[in-house]
């Protein structure tokens, strides 16, 4: 059965720092618009200051704009730490974006319990994590109110879109940090491949811009802290003077179905999931391995499934995790190296980090859209901020500004404390 299930992508919810639906998202790709900002003063916790003054935030968020149930608004308010409101969010572009009608898909044959929602988040609530805590600590017990564990929850997300569209699938949440996202569409690809979904709704969100996660990050010295003048500038993936990742936040959603399914309702398909990896470096909880040799031997696993571990010189593009740290960009450049040799000097390599900042649990998603996009517009998103060649990093990064090339193979990559190692191969779809 598994050799028979072709998996497509006919949805994409970005909800990121560098726009809101697939149309403004692609955009700011196609164009190396930054999304990084001074961050507003509400991300401080009950007037602790955070070390930190820029990022990738969502400017004005409000769900009030995307949904009109006045009694759903008023529950996502309650019930959602924000974590989730992005999620929800996510899920309904990726789910119009699809043009879903699970009434006629239940009409052919798709009933709600072969569709499934995969929606990982590195960190969960922890805006509702902190407030709840100093909450009690201030007001005691009866003040905390029922929807603390509800609202911080990791798995909330997924459980709240299954319930607000009734698909009755398996509903989970991956908690791989960085890798999060793109485990979610790792675990979803099997599902529909293995015959046990036909169409999942999977990524990642991430709601982590306040001072708690700020400041932790800031002192394991993961944070950049390099002086510019402009918020823009401070991601600079592979360039010598990157010293550190920008948080951001958001959630990125992808409606993936298995291939006769999208056709048969004449869905639209941005392209084919062919391939995925994974691998743990088993080597230190925060950097990655010394010579690259996790990411590579998840390269490798992805490469095989899509069939093309014999033939390289197929791939186009890698859109890479890409930090902007010292050890990540120098060591997935390794990784890259050693898998395809000469070829990597061929191959166009980019990071969206550098003008979405990073998403943490929903990155790998991010950088999956960029390969996306490349293989259905035959454009490769840019690395901006790239300036400063490093002997470490020394393949073609995109530098600066967006370039015209037929992709036909485009891989996304995605690295997580904990040593995860994580990639997705996307195919132009013949």
């Amino acid at each position: 059965m598994s050799d028979k299930r072709r998996i497509v992508i006919t949805g994409i919810g970005p909800v990121t720092p560098c726009g809101i639906g697939v149309n403004e998202f692609f955009t700011s790709l196609k164009t190396g618009k930054s999304g990084i900002k001074l961050l507003d003063s509400s991300i401080d916790i009950h007037g602790i200051e955070s070390p930190v003054k820029l990022g990738g935030e969502i400017k004005n968020f409000n769900v009030e704009n995307y949904f009109s149930d006045i009694k759903l608004i008023k529950s996502m308010d309650k019930d959602m730490d924000k974590v989730s409101q992005f999620a929800m969010v996510s899920a309904k572009l990726a789910i119009e974006d699809a043009a879903l009608d699970f009434t006629a898909l239940e009409a052919q044959g798709v009933t709600r319990d072969r569709i499934g929602t995969f929606v990982g988040t590195g960190i969960g609530g922890i805006q509702t994590t902190c407030d709840d805590t100093v909450t009690l600590k201030e007001k005691g017990l009866r003040r905390l109110g029922l929807r603390s564990i509800i609202r911080l929850m990791p798995n909330a997300a997924s459980g709240h879109i299954g319930i607000n569209w009734g698909l009755q699938g398996r509903a989970k949440s991956d908690a791989t940090a960085c890798a999060t996202g793109l485990d979610s569409i790792f675990d979803a690809y099997w599902y529909i491949k293995n015959g046990l979904a036909d169409i999942m709704i999977a990524g990642g969100t991430e709601a982590c811009l306040n001072t708690l996660a700020l400041s932790s990050f800031y002192n394991m010295t993961a944070l950049s802290r390099r002086q510019v003048e402009n918020p823009e500038d401070a991601s600079c993936p592979f360039d010598k003077r990157r010293d550190g990742f920008v948080m951001s936040e958001g959630a990125l959603l992808f409606t993936l179905e298995e291939l006769s399914v999208a056709q048969k309702r004449g869905a639209k398909i941005y392209a084919e999931l062919v391939g995925v990896g994974a691998a743990c470096d088993a080597y230190h909880i925060t950097a990655p391995a010394e010579d690259g040799s996790g990411g590579a031997r998840a390269i490798e696993m992805a490469l095989r499934e899509a069939g093309i571990d014999k033939d390289r010189e197929a791939m186009d593009f890698v859109s890479a995790h890409g930090t902007s740290t010292p050890l990540n960009d120098a060591r997935e450049t390794m990784a890259i190296k050693k898998v395809f040799g000469d070829h990597a000097y061929k191959l166009a390599v980019s990071s969206t980090k550098s003008m979405t900042g990073h998403l943490i649990g929903a990155a790998g998603p991010v950088a999956l859209a960029a390969s996306i996009m490349a293989c259905k517009e035959n454009i490769i998103s840019p690395t901006i901020n790239y300036k400063e060649a490093d002997p470490d990093c020394d393949l073609d990064y995109v530098p600066n500004k967006a370039r015209e090339k037929v992709v036909t193979y485009s891989i996304a990559q995605a690295l997580g404390f904990g040593g995860h190692n994580t990639c997705a191969i996307v195919k132009k779809f013949q």
